[in-house]
């Protein structure tokens, strides 16, 4: 019997992500940010074509087992597939195709689990934008044309009874990174997407083509619920506020006063009751509606286990009902006390 199955990650620049002076082509219109990917991916070259992503990784494997439950054969196709930049000057756009560079390929892994046989296949593509970029170098001529690196790594095991557990185990710091598995389902995120990190460091052998890989953070997709908030957060009628929180610091404490939602942007955010660690929330969870619901008293802390952006709104703007149906997610999360 033959057992199949994928893993995809499409990456793309999410509003307001970049920072300091590569922020003006962003600004003045020339270049632009990306809508997020769709939930569900299907043609990824009809997506590519669209402008909807700068690069995909794609790793689908298959694996043959005997009668005997002895995975006999096994192999991988797909790769990566890069997209494109487009520059706006004036009535005139430019397209510019982004540079992969070499996939690599690890080496196939076989064990054994429970007494289950299981093969692992790991995957890494990437390369530069079409575009070169600015950066300050150390040695003459202290300026050099040519953007930074960017890259998924992506690991999938498939065992001999057909399950497949796949995993996003290495990224760039930039842009935002969404995992999608067999049935092209978003099933998880990069955590964090930084700009200022990638842009100073992603060169040479500071990437998988030189000898280091950035380990992932990943967090859960958030609910189509709080994806319709956000949209209403991003878009309603008064422009949110962007707030940047160091790692360590917190957003909000527990017995403060306060009537403002905050959506996440980027980072994790760990929220703590009564110094007791509730959960843990990345990019795109919306926190802080309690207060906002039950008489303007913050009822837990938020704090920033990465360095975390975040929009935040009056609680007053948002959907009521909308948000207790929210409410109610968050208070499940709590863990059960004796």
């Amino acid at each position: 019997m033959r057992y199949e199955s994928s893993i995809t990650s499409l990456s793309w620049i999410p509003s307001e992500a970049v920072e300091g002076s590569q922020r003006i082509p962003f600004d003045a219109g020339m270049a632009h940010y990306d809508e997020p990917p769709p939930e569900v991916i299907g043609d990824l070259r009809a997506l590519r074509d669209a402008d909807r992503f700068r690069f995909a990784n794609v790793l689908r494997v298959w694996a043959d087992v005997n009668d005997k439950g002895r995975i006999t054969g096994f192999g991988r196709d797909g790769g990566g597939l890069m997209g494109s930049t487009t520059v706006n000057l004036g009535p005139v756009a430019r397209t510019f195709e982004a540079i992969g560079l070499p996939d690599i390929l690890g080496k196939p892994e076989k064990g054994k689990q429970d007494g289950i046989d299981w093969v692992r296949f790991t995957q890494t593509v990437g390369g530069r934008t079409g575009v070169p970029a600015p950066r300050r170098v150390r040695r003459r001529p202290f300026v050099q044309w040519q953007a930074p690196l960017v890259w998924t790594t992506l690991t999938l095991t498939l065992h001999a009874d057909g399950r497949a557990d796949g995993a996003m185990t290495g990224h760039s710091r930039f842009p935002r990174h969404w995992v999608y598995d067999h049935s092209g389902q978003l099933t998880h995120k990069s955590g964090l997407a930084d700009f200022k990190d990638w842009y100073r460091k992603s060169f040479g052998r500071h990437t998988p083509w030189g000898d280091t890989d950035s380990k992932a953070l990943v967090t859960a997709v958030e609910s189509a619920l709080e994806r319709t908030l956000s949209a209403q957060v991003m878009k309603g009628g008064a422009k949110p506020r962007i707030r940047s929180i160091k790692a360590g610091d917190a957003l909000v404490r527990q017995g403060e006063s306060g009537s403002d939602v905050f959506l996440l942007l980027d980072g994790v955010l760990r929220v703590e009751e009564d110094g007791v660690r509730l959960a843990e929330y990345g990019p795109g969870a919306l926190l802080g509606e309690r207060a906002h619901l039950e008489g303007g008293t913050r009822t837990s802390t938020l704090v920033a286990i990465t360095p975390c952006r975040v929009a935040a709104v009056d609680g007053a703007q948002l959907d009521r009902g909308a948000l207790h149906e929210l409410s109610k997610g968050h208070r499940r999360a709590k863990p059960n006390r004796s």
